[in-house]
């Protein structure tokens, strides 16, 4: 398996791309991670990588979307995108997320991109502005990975993404990357109505024969004025999921990224970990995407770095999540965020002003975390990088309280979110 994915890599990317993928990402991606673990050590830091979104404005309106891609369009501009960057660069990273909103919406994104070459770009993108054009000048600039969101069948993808022939357009987008070679990836958030379509061998082998060289399968999260709760997956799917990523991992020719798993299976969360925050089009500095609400922003005069280290709210963020759960809190324990907001007063960073109202509504759900279903990595490709690069980083062993995991099993039959509301209830009384 290992052999054949090599061949395809060698074959069918740009071999100018995979050097860039190989030093950019790969080398100083490592290197980035391996600063990290320094700092944590000092009692300083810096997460190693950042998930900026460039854009809110948005051709489509998804089930479950949380950014504001209807108001006015905000994005962050080029000096503020060059300083991020730059000021980033200065302590190890080299690897960005680049979302929105579509990405592709940014007039001036593959320009500013272009002007730091030493990094690597993965481009979150629905894949319709993916002209034969742009797909070339991607080519050319060599240090970007586009990854393709596909929902679902034609039916589905025009009922999850709001909008007519959205499965074409994506696919068209997609073919323009393969074309020209990109190192191109195919991301699927999972829920109730693309679960059985999507999380099939039959997919994946579709797409190795395409050319697509990773896959990345999402949880859905119900978030957002329009959460669709009825969409999130029972913990018997997620764990399902888990074991059909685990299982293609070690014997199909494609790479699959995961975020929430290390590689003995235990369930993570990047932003806990510190691995990840986020950056808003506003500039606001956020623990997850999902989670919009903040203290600080990168616009604010002090260096980044004294930002990131000095944020009690982020701090404070990282220490809540990783004491409650080793899922992710937002979907578990809204009840815990909500005091977090509380205490540090972090604005609402919407355009629409009613992210606190939604949170107070939202209901417990199961997340990755699932206690006594682990399921570890077979490759020892993954167990190896994952190892290196891609766990807890000690979080849990600093942080996590085991014996909220110890108190009597909820009833048979229910789920791990009825557990939380239990645990809530419990420790409110």
């Amino acid at each position: 398996m290992y052999l054949k994915l090599a061949r395809r890599l060698l074959c069918e990317t740009d071999k100018r791309l995979l050097w860039k993928l190989f030093w950019n990402m790969g080398v100083k991606g490592f290197l980035s991670v391996q600063k990290h673990k320094a700092r944590l050590k000092r009692g300083e830091f810096f997460p190693p990588f950042l998930y900026i979104s460039i854009i809110n404005s948005c051709n489509l309106r998804c089930q479950g979307c949380w950014v504001d891609v209807s108001a006015k369009q905000q994005k962050i501009d080029a000096p503020a995108m060059h300083r991020l960057l730059n000021e980033a660069k200065q302590m190890g990273n080299s690897f960005f997320g680049i979302l929105g909103g579509e990405p592709f919406m940014h007039p001036e994104l593959l320009d500013i991109l272009a002007q730091h070459p030493d990094c690597y770009f993965q481009i979150f993108t629905n894949g319709h502005f993916i002209t034969d054009d742009v797909a070339a000048r991607m080519r050319e600039l060599g240090n970007i990975t586009p990854l393709v969101s596909i929902e679902g069948n034609e039916v589905v993808s025009d009922q999850r993404r709001g909008r007519p022939q959205v499965y074409s357009r994506s696919m068209e987008g997609l073919q323009n990357c393969l074309k020209h070679k990109l190192l191109t990836g195919v991301c699927t958030s999972l829920c109730q109505t693309n679960f059985s379509d999507l999380l099939q061998d039959t997919w994946v082998d579709r797409l190795i024969e395409m050319g697509v060289m990773y896959l990345w399968y999402h949880v859905y999260r119900p978030v957002g004025p329009a959460a669709c709760p009825e969409l999130a997956l029972t913990p018997e799917q997620q764990r399902e999921a888990r074991r059909f990523v685990v299982r293609i991992r070690a014997t199909k020719p494609i790479i699959v990224i995961d975020a929430y798993y290390d590689g003995q299976g235990r369930a993570l969360c990047p932003a806990a970990t510190g691995f990840t925050h986020h950056i808003s089009p506003w500039g606001d500095i956020e623990p997850c995407p999902v989670i919009q609400f903040a203290r600080e922003s990168i616009h604010d005069p002090r260096p980044l770095r004294e930002t990131f280290q000095h944020s009690e709210f982020l701090r404070d963020f990282r220490q809540t999540a990783a004491s409650a759960t080793r899922g992710c809190i937002i979907l578990e324990r809204p009840d815990l965020l909500q005091q977090l907001i509380e205490r540090h007063q972090a604005r609402d960073t919407t355009a629409r002003h009613t992210a606190w109202q939604e949170l107070l509504q939202m209901q417990p759900h199961p997340s990755q975390f699932d206690p006594g279903h682990e399921i570890p990595e077979r490759s020892w490709a993954y167990r190896l990088a994952k190892w290196l690069c891609f766990n807890d980083f000690g979080t849990y062993g600093r942080h996590f309280r085991i014996e909220q995991w110890r108190r009597p099993a909820p009833a048979e039959g229910s789920t791990v979110a009825e557990a939380a509301v239990s645990r809530s209830t419990t420790e409110a009384s």
